[in-house]
């Protein structure tokens, strides 16, 4: 899309009657960052990162402190710790591994990536009777494994597993993706091409799967009327890398429910649509609107594996898509039952739909009033819509980190708000709304104001109050059914 090289940053708009009000964690360039409704930074944990942060209750919060380097990593943390208030570390997991990279000393470490969930919270984030412990229970971590198997790639593979630890750091469950490659759908256009490139990322390996998150179900209604594989100790996943979305049984390690990474398959998933390179897909939690539903941010952008396009020469990141979706569906008819896409957010898909729009990282988190709070997270913009799509809450990131002196982002992996009282160590802020600016008449200093500034002629025949057309689109007023575009024609009633 056309993007302005001037923008505000920082909160822009805040409606206190409308959004729900509470503090919002997010990882900056600076470090794991606290910010309240109207923006003011109330608590930086300078340098700690997050992959992503959450914020426990009484102020606690979780991140790592750093990230393995060189040629053989590939977005593995050093650990994954918890700290206090006050900056100290009062839990720390790096024992997943003994990494011996060549020329480097063996080091432990967690490769832990992605997520992370804390018993006593299904999700980690804010729900009636969902609280996270702090000072025991067991941790649920995404990590890291290098192996061959044979089956997927003749290449190095960087398999996702999931790990449970006790509070001790004793890991006492494990699950690994390569150990179920032939329950993941795969047909024969998509293991040609996936054994040819895994998601290479040279010397670290291939990227076969990039599961991006995990949470356990909870209690659920699809499980309370019999449906065994909705059990409250199973484990919900997506992978971004093969679009595939699936649910583990935790007693077995099998895959008891999938959709992905072929969404011609049935016609539930022709309506629900191809879901690609998606992220945060988790099961909404009991006690929240929607609850039972799977709420999940499809970024669109390109993923999965499977026959050559134009768009994709060898089959590898072979469906495509140029704007971004979140989705709430039903996971047993897959039903979409809310969602926001470019036409909720006012775009046209055919001309605007990459206003909005992640090809990468990002979320959605149900509020307890029913709003979502939404990570467009490739450029650092948090938003909070209500369920009739309303914009109640907004803010980019205004920290941006360079690299290799061009590029610049403001990128957030993964925001998430909290209610007051999860801070007992601050008085609760005093909220003041903020409207949005007419951005018509916004203006940086020494730009004119534009409007009735220069001569205005009539044209014969031609009354000057009336409303210019957008080009090729056709007046208004006309009884067609239809507004027309260069590339497009659209049913008005499609837009009402």
């Amino acid at each position: 899309m056309g993007y302005p090289s001037i923008y505000p940053t920082g909160v822009t708009i805040y409606n206190k009657e409308k959004a729900y009000s509470g503090y919002t964690i997010f990882p900056s360039a600076k470090g794991a960052l606290l910010i309240d409704m109207n923006g003011n930074e109330v608590k930086l944990w300078a340098g700690l990162g997050g992959f992503p942060n959450k914020i426990l209750p009484g102020g606690y919060v979780m991140g790592t402190t750093g990230a393995r380097g060189g040629k053989y990593a590939y977005q593995d943390q050093l650990d994954l710790v918890q700290v206090d208030w006050d900056g100290h570390i009062v839990w720390k997991f790096d024992k997943t591994e003994l990494v011996a990279d060549p020329g480097k000393e063996p080091v432990y470490m967690a490769r832990q990536h992605h997520d992370f969930q804390r018993e006593g919270s299904t999700v980690g984030y804010y729900y009636p009777n969902g609280e996270p412990k702090t000072d025991s229970g067991n941790t649920l971590i995404l990590t890291h494994e290098n192996l061959y198997n044979h089956d997927i790639s003749d290449k190095r593979l960087i398999d996702d597993k999931i790990i449970e630890v006790d509070w001790e750091g004793n890991i006492i469950w494990s699950w690994r993706a390569s150990d179920h490659f032939d329950e993941l759908g795969f047909d024969e256009a998509a293991k040609n091409a996936l054994f040819r490139n895994p998601g290479l990322h040279g010397e670290a390996g291939g990227d076969w799967m990039h599961i991006n998150n995990f949470s356990t179900l909870g209690e659920n209604k699809w499980y309370d009327a019999g449906d065994k594989r909705f059990h409250p100790d199973n484990i919900i996943f997506d992978a971004r890398n093969s679009n595939i979305l699936g649910i583990i049984e935790k007693s077995t390690g099998k895959i008891v429910w999938r959709v992905g990474p072929n969404f011609n398959e049935n016609e539930a998933t022709k309506k629900l649509g191809w879901i690609i390179g998606q992220h945060h897909l988790h099961m909404i939690p009991k006690g929240l609107p929607g609850e039972g539903d799977l709420l999940v941010f499809d970024n669109g952008g390109e993923g999965g594996y499977g026959t050559p396009n134009p768009a994709s020469l060898t089959g590898v990141n072979n469906a495509h898509r140029d704007y971004s979706r979140v989705l709430q569906f039903n996971p047993v008819t897959l039903e979409i039952t809310w969602q926001y896409t470019p036409l909720e957010a006012g775009n046209l898909l055919f001309t605007d739909a990459s206003k909005f729009y992640s090809s990468y990282i990002s979320s959605a988190q149900r509020l307890p009033n029913g709003n979502t709070l939404i990570t467009e997270g490739s450029d650092g913009h948090l938003l909070e819509v209500t369920p009739d799509h309303e914009i109640v809450w907004e803010f980019v990131n205004p920290y941006f980190k360079n690299f290799a002196g061009t590029f610049k982002s403001n990128m957030i992996y993964r925001a998430y708000r909290v209610p007051y009282e999860w801070i007992p160590q601050l008085e609760k802020p005093v909220e003041t709304s903020i409207e949005p600016i007419d951005i018509t008449k916004f203006r940086v200093p020494g730009a004119s104001i534009g409007e009735g500034t220069g001569l205005v002629t009539a044209v014969d025949g031609i009354d000057p109050t009336k409303g210019v057309p957008l080009t090729g689109s056709g007046n208004e007023e006309d009884d067609e059914e239809r507004i027309d575009f260069c590339v497009a024609s659209v049913k008005k009633k499609d837009l009402e």
